[in-house]
């Protein structure tokens, strides 16, 4: 930090297993890249190229090269586990991220149908391979999953070889865990957390207020994902109770 203050919560340290921010990258070029690490690096845990743009990247092996080079692992967005799945070449999934030496991948079935058990069979045999972070939730707004199937949904996945589950919002947070407007479902998040560590989960959590709910929910070390390249400092000063949002909430703690 660039001063010092008093009554700062204390933050992780990176490589950490809680506190984590998860960055979406839609599309970035190499120069952008380059920039977003130089200003948001020591923030960045992990970086997910949003569902399937690594399809259309150009320049995509150079992307991710500088990304690992920062010391920041990447991933390919769920929904592109999901169109390799559909179309019954989920060798050809394994061979793609050999291919691009990932580390990390994603098993979500939010805009397939997918049995629960074929589902924990991908993760399982993945997770021989790679870190899998697995995605709990519809991208359907009309789908509501009530809690109990949430739960056990991630409880079977982590039991499976999931490292993290991912609480489904989409990139703008109106679905999953979120009702139409943005808000949280309250009941959903803390019915969950009965029964799963939170140190398991990362809420997807794109918008400002959400990530504020969350932060007072759990503190500034909460695992929040889908965050956007220029809100990860701003996010940063949530966590640190030095924005309006939650300037009042850490102090004197």
């Amino acid at each position: 930090m660039n001063y010092m203050l008093n009554s700062i919560p204390s933050r992780t340290a990176k490589p950490r297993n809680s506190g984590f921010t998860m960055a979406m990258d839609k599309g970035l070029s190499l120069r952008e890249v380059e920039d977003f690490i130089e200003t948001s690096g020591d923030f960045i845990d992990i970086v997910k190229l949003g569902w399937a743009t690594s399809f259309v990247t150009k320049k995509l092996k150079e992307k991710i090269e500088i990304y690992r080079a920062a010391g920041i692992p990447v991933y390919f967005g769920g929904t592109l586990f999901e169109a390799f799945v559909i179309r019954d070449q989920f060798e050809d999934y394994i061979n793609l991220l050999n291919e691009y030496q990932l580390t990390f991948a994603e098993v979500s079935d939010g805009s397939i149908t997918l049995d629960h058990d074929i589902k924990c069979k991908y993760i399982e045999t993945l997770a021989k391979e790679v870190t899998v972070l697995s995605e709990v939730g519809s991208k359907d707004a009309a789908k509501i999953i009530p809690p109990y199937k949430w739960i056990d949904q991630m409880q079977k996945e982590l039991n499976a070889g999931a490292w993290k589950v991912i609480g489904e919002s989409r990139e703008g947070g109106t679905v999953g865990l979120f009702r139409d407007s943005g808000e949280v479902r309250q009941g959903l998040v803390e019915e969950i957390l009965t029964q799963v560590p939170e140190e398991k989960i990362i809420w997807e959590a794109p918008q400002k207020e959400q990530q504020v709910w969350f932060i007072k929910l759990l503190g500034s070390n909460v695992n929040l994902g889908n965050i956007a390249p220029n809100e990860i400092i701003p996010l940063e000063t949530l966590r640190l109770g030095l924005r309006g949002d939650t300037f009042d909430f850490f102090l004197n703690k």
